[in-house]
Order: structure tokens, then sequence, then C-alpha cells
């Protein structure tokens, strides 16, 4: 289903003509209201009167991460505080939080946002959405829960954890469509086995689940666990929080982006050079509707690429592939560029192997070594050690031939990877410490 016809099908003449007005719009007023950018474009030699086309873009300066968090908490702010109505605010796991306000009509478009995108995932006003995202400063929950609210369907506030009730609730609420992140829906398959139940005798039809990246592999065993349409979902609350891009059920070919609020690029990650259609760099979004927190060329540090290619749905808006990983979530083992999500693909592919694994890299005579630990399932386990050996060994191989680099593989027992309710910690590296 189409949520907006006349925006998300609007000829790309017409939209880019509102994108050039939006930006212009939002360059004049970051530029006299956040002192940020004010210098950033005084800096670089540049006004808001020199953007005379979206291909100027390229001459403003990016936006980092650091960046927020050096104007901790409100100093990237366009707005007076009294006009703020939500604080969200990342984990702040690597570093300072980086803080994010809205107005009123900020909340409002993000719903907005949030209905077009579950309607794309197959929600409809008659369904019952089971949102598992976390609740709070994270925007995972509450961005879902006020998209499902617009767009008229019923939404069950469960918010993360506390995993065994959860089942209890699908089982007799009847919920249709499952919101949360890819790991933690594994982890409730896991729950459900183990109480008994399968997501066969629940009415779930689709799920959409984003907040970290997940392979097509990934996607098959979740399809094949669950019995559901399993449909990708992307955001970030430095843009807005989910609803940024979004999967149609049609395709699942990509993400659509709307870029009626976003304009995206993607990038060197090394030069910073914009690269063209199909090729695969850095993203970067500028925001061209948000009043509280506007953003300009912000370095997402996520991996893709974009399609301009009509999609069968009928959708006119570009598309971003799967995130592929992050520029800083990217391992480089012995000269090579690893992401967890390859090593993901590789595992996915081997019968008897759990979706759930995590990367350790060590240091060792000066030599990085990456140990790949991962979950096999309970008959797999109980069978004899040299059976275990030679899968291990197998894997090995196949991710020296699909990558290039040697990894040791360890498969170990079910339950031994620690189970996340939110994002899934994958890479644990300790050449740092």
């Amino acid at each position: 289903m189409i949520y907006d016809i006349e925006l998300e099908t609007m000829p790309r003449e017409e939209l880019e003509a509102i994108q050039l007005r939006r930006l212009k719009t939002t360059l004049e007023r970051v530029y006299f209201t956040v002192p940020f950018y004010n210098k950033k474009f005084k800096d670089a030699g540049i006004l808001p009167g020199d953007i005379k086309s979206l291909e100027d873009l390229k001459f403003i300066p990016f936006t980092t991460k650091q960046d927020l968090r050096d104007n901790y908490p409100y100093g990237m702010f366009a707005v007076p505080m009294d006009n703020v109505v939500r604080i969200h605010a990342s984990s702040g796991t690597t570093g300072t939080p980086t803080v994010v306000g809205y107005t009123s009509r900020d909340i409002d478009t993000w719903a907005e946002l949030m209905a077009r995108s579950l309607a794309a995932g197959g929600a409809s006003r008659g369904d019952i959405i089971h949102n598992a995202y976390g609740y709070g400063l994270f925007t995972g929950g509450l961005g879902v829960h006020y998209g499902a609210e617009k767009l008229g369907a019923s939404v069950i506030p469960v918010s993360g954890g506390n995993s065994k009730r959860q089942i209890i609730i699908m089982k007799d609420f009847g919920p249709t469509v499952l919101t949360a992140t890819p790991s933690y829906i594994l982890h409730l398959a896991e729950v459900a086995e183990e109480m008994g139940f399968s997501f066969e005798d629940f009415k779930f039809k689709c799920g959409i689940f984003g907040a970290e990246p997940w392979s097509e592999n990934m996607r098959r065993e979740i399809e094949r666990k669950l019995h559901i349409s399993a449909i990708d979902i992307y955001g970030l609350s430095e843009v807005i929080g989910p609803g940024v891009a979004v999967e149609c059920r049609e395709a699942k070919n990509g993400l659509h982006i709307a870029e009626d609020h976003f304009i995206p690029e993607i990038i060197n990650p090394e030069t910073g050079e914009v690269l063209p259609d199909g090729e695969t760099g850095e993203l970067v979004f500028t925001s061209i509707t948000k009043e509280a927190f506007p953003i300009i060329r912000y370095r997402t540090r996520d991996v893709t690429s974009l399609d301009r290619t009509p999609c069968v749905c009928g959708r006119s808006l570009v598309r971003m592939k799967k995130v592929k990983g992050r520029t800083d979530d990217m391992l480089i083992i012995r000269g090579v560029n690893v992401f967890p999500s390859q090593i993901e693909s590789v595992l996915m592919k081997v019968d008897g192997i759990e979706p759930h694994y995590q990367l350790v890299v060590d240091r060792e005579d000066k030599l990085d070594k990456l140990t790949v630990m991962v979950e096999v399932g309970e008959r797999l386990f109980s069978d004899e050690v040299k059976r275990l050996q030679t899968l291990e060994k197998k894997i090995s191989n196949d991710i020296k031939e699909y990558l290039g680099i040697s990894a040791k593989v360890k498969l170990v027992e079910p339950k031994r990877i620690v189970r996340s309710q939110g994002k899934a910690v994958r890479v644990i590296d300790n050449r740092e410490i």
C-alpha cells in the first residue's frame, strides 16, 4: 500500500524542485540560527545564497557526529528551547551522547514518515502492531508508536525485554505486524520455542526490522523461523529517527528514501568526493524540513549505494541498498576491509548454524587474528568432535574464499553468545585494549 500516492510517486523533476526550495530555506535558517553552521559556512567561504542547484550541495562542508558532541547538548538546535517538545539522544556508548530535538511540527512529520514506512512494509489501518523496539531516549520505540497511530493501526507498546511475557502477549492479543531489531526477533523465536510455541501459531503477516545492519541470509532465516515477510527499515536519530527509508513489500530490493524530507548523497569516505549512483560508499544526509534540529550533509558512516531505476511498486523515490556495514564498524584485518554483515552472509548459508555470532579480534606477535564464534543447534553440537572440527574448517575456508582473509572459527553451544534486547554486539576488538 502507498500511504501518500502524490508524494511517493511524484515525477522527479517536480520532486527536485521541492527539494531545492526546501534546501535553500533550510540553509538560510541554519546560517542565522545555529552558530556552528554560521562559522562552518564562513570558514568555507560560502553563503546560503551561493547554493543555486542541488548539485551545489557538494560545496558545503560535512557535519560529523563529533560536531554534534562538541555542541552537546543543545548547541545544534535551530529554535529556542520553549519550541522544543521532545528530546532524544543516542546511547553514548562510544562517547558523549548526541542530543536531538523536535518541535511539534517535527513530531507530526516523523509520525507521517513512519506511517508511510509501515504502510510500505505491509501494515494498514486494521492491523495490530506489536512494537518491541525500546522506548525512551532511543528513537525506535516512539517512532514506530506514533507512526502506527497515525496510520490508524492499533499499537501494543511492549518495548524490549521481558521476552516470555512478550510471547504470551503475541499469543493472547493476536498482533499482525511485528517491529523490533532483527537480532532481538531471533531471540524471541528462541524463547517461543522454549515455551512450546511456534510463530506459525501466531497471527503475524509481516515484520519491519531495523536499527542494525542485517544480511539477506539473515532475512531468509527470520522468514523461515517466524513464517512472515521481513521488511528492512532505516533511520537514525540525528536525521529524524526510523522512517528515513524503508523497503516496499512488493520488491524488497532497496529502501525507498523519503526524498521530500531528506537529500541523500554517497561519498568516498576517504576523499569526501560525491560518487555516482550505483557506486558503494558512505551515506550522507541533509534534512530539508526539520525545524528544531536540521542537519546539513551529515556523515552517517553507513555504507551503501543509491539506485534510481524504476521500482515495481510505483514509487519514484530513490532506493538505497541494504546497509552493508558502517565505516566505523568496519574491521581492517591484515589490510582487508571486513564488515560483520559479510561474515554473517557466509554463516547463514551453513546448515545447522544459528543466527548468533560474534567476531573477536586480537593482535598476536604484531599480527591481527580474527576468531568467529558462532552457535550451532542442539542436535549439531551433540555430534562427535571430529564432525564439528570438520564444519569449523569448512566455514573458515568459506570465509577465506569469500573475503580473502583467514579466520579461526569456533563453534559454541546454544545460548553461548550473549543476547541483546536492542542492537546486537557483533564485534569485540581487543586490539584497542
